[in-house]
């Protein structure tokens, strides 16, 4: 009596193995399901929205152009996010001169608290995360929403460790006053 082993692939693998041949319709399906996270990914590190869609739309062309090198090991949600990263970051590279400061006089990083942490979600991130200049935006959305450390950060952004870490210190600290502000100002409509 032979045993029959079913291989059950998920959704996400089969439609995987239909991108890997140039199936357009999974193309389309895959568009259709991850276009609004993707674009709110580029949105975070884009500010203007029709470069975000460019952004988009070329790291859609970049997943499906590579989509042999996803090896199923690890979230394809994931390797498609860090695809859109990595094509925003080439974008501003290209279009933007960014500065980053230095500053050894900062002795700890740590010294912002996380009181705000949980009221900020009361307003449009999107919004908060715009007020950010470019260099502090980056940093911030690398280590915090991508989960990158700060040699990471480094290697990526051709800054020292040090650099990446007071551009999150400061970061941090301007995001804190954006928010005690905006809490400030709807307070006194309120009242």
């Amino acid at each position: 009596m032979k045993l029959f082993v079913l291989n059950r692939k998920s959704k996400e693998e089969l439609l995987v193995d239909r991108l890997k041949k140039n199936d357009a319709l999974a193309q389309k399906e895959l568009y259709q399901q991850s276009s609004k996270k993707m674009l709110s990914v580029c949105r975070s590190y884009i500010e203007d929205m029709h470069y975000a869609e460019d952004c988009m739309i070329n790291g859609f062309c970049k997943v499906f152009n590579h989509i042999q090198k996803f090896e199923n090991k690890g979230s394809f949600e994931g390797w498609i996010r860090r695809i859109m990263v990595n094509e925003c970051l080439t974008f501003l590279r290209s279009n933007k001169t960014l500065i980053y400061v230095d500053d050894t006089r900062v002795a700890n990083y740590d010294e912002v608290d996380d009181e705000v942490d949980n009221e900020w979600l009361d307003f449009n991130v999107q919004d908060v995360l715009d007020q950010l200049s470019e260099p502090y935006r980056l940093v911030f959305n690398l280590h915090i929403l991508e989960d990158y450390s700060h040699q990471e950060i480094a290697d990526l952004l051709n800054i020292s460790v040090s650099t990446s870490k007071t551009q999150l210190f400061r970061a941090k600290a301007k995001l804190k006053e954006i928010v005690l502000s905006q809490k400030r100002k709807r307070n006194e409509k309120e009242g």
